[in-house]
């Protein structure tokens, strides 16, 4: 899976991240434009002293008198530099109020009915949380969030282990996430679309590898894929099926894995009940397909070293069942 746009803060799709752009572009311009009058002044003074130079080398041999040019410099030297500091004090006033203000407005996003989740920072790896006031209603994903486009959406992010950082350049700003504490974040996308997010804050050896996309997607499309993902897993339908959910159940999966409608119901790893319907594996790092997800079943360290899934032994046989069982988790 791929996103439909580049991960940038300079591409907005939603209010939050329109305003964060629209001051990100004031400070440049800002910065672009003093950039060029101190070049500017640079230059200037360069020609002025060369120009200097070869007067005082034209006139060395004539007697000394007083430089009228040289003391009228001096006073526009102190007068420029009083205009700088001034005008340098307004610019820095007229940022920080439009920091301010920026941070205001992206306060102020929010909404009494709207779809809250729950996300949790691991190494290395993203558990999403539906939240329902019914047990039953709940959902539990990962590393993909899915959200209706145009309603605003509170995400209440905390970490199970180490401080990372929840940030999707096109939807809003970074939150850190801290262990033991659970903050607010409000997202809202204008127009459909799969939006590329990562981790901000260095946590660990595989930080660069925990990638997440948040799909955009009109209400209707949301409703359907949220009630798909309520129901338990997948009933194997046929003798493939029921080899691979046999090899599943007997092996070290069940310890840190669920698949609602099994015995399997650990929760140390990513919830697997539908696993077939996610674009990516291991955090955004691999395409969801068949053979990429044999790598990864049986040796995820050589994938992706250092993360908490341990190597498996599997025959081909049986991977081949595992694969066929885990394909229609949908």
């Amino acid at each position: 899976m791929t996103a439909s746009v580049l991960q940038s803060v300079l591409d907005p799709a939603g209010p939050q991240a329109a305003h964060i752009s629209r001051l990100w572009w004031l400070m440049f311009w800002v910065c672009a434009a003093v950039f060029v009058v101190v070049l500017a002044m640079v230059g200037w003074s360069i020609v002025r002293a060369a120009r200097a130079r070869r007067v005082r080398r034209r006139e060395s041999t004539t007697p000394e008198r007083p430089d009228v040019n040289t003391e009228r410099a001096d006073r526009w030297l102190g007068t420029a530099v009083v205009a700088s500091t001034a005008l340098t004090i307004v610019i820095l006033l007229v940022l920080l109020v439009a920091s301010v203000w920026t941070g205001r407005a992206m306060s102020s996003l929010g909404a009494a009915s709207a779809v809250s989740i729950k996300v949790t920072g691991h190494q290395w790896w993203w558990q999403v949380d539906y939240e329902a006031g019914v047990p039953s209603q709940r959902v539990t994903t990962a590393n993909e969030i899915h959200i209706p486009v145009g309603q605003p959406v509170v995400l209440k992010v905390t970490s199970s282990d180490v401080i990372h950082s929840f940030w999707v350049p096109n939807l809003d700003g970074k939150r850190d996430l801290i262990p033991g504490y659970t903050t607010a974040i409000w997202i809202q996308a204008d127009r459909p679309g799969v939006y590329r997010g990562q981790c901000a804050e260095f946590c660990g050896y595989e930080h660069a590898k925990m990638a997440l996309y948040v799909t955009a997607e009109d209400g209707t499309a949301f409703s359907r894929w949220l009630a798909d993902q309520r129901k338990p897993a997948a009933t194997p339908q046929n003798a493939d099926e029921r080899q691979g959910r046999d090899v599943f159940l007997r092996s070290s999966c069940t310890q840190c894995h669920t698949i609602r409608g099994t015995i399997a119901g650990a929760v140390l790893g990513p919830d697997l009940t539908h696993v077939a319907t996610r674009g990516t594996i291991a955090a955004g790092l691999l395409p969801n397909t068949p053979g990429h997800l044999a790598g990864w079943i049986a040796d995820p360290q050589r994938i992706k070293p250092g993360n908490r899934m341990p190597p498996n032994s599997i025959d081909g046989e049986d991977l081949q069942a595992l694969l066929t069982y885990l394909e229609s988790l949908r």
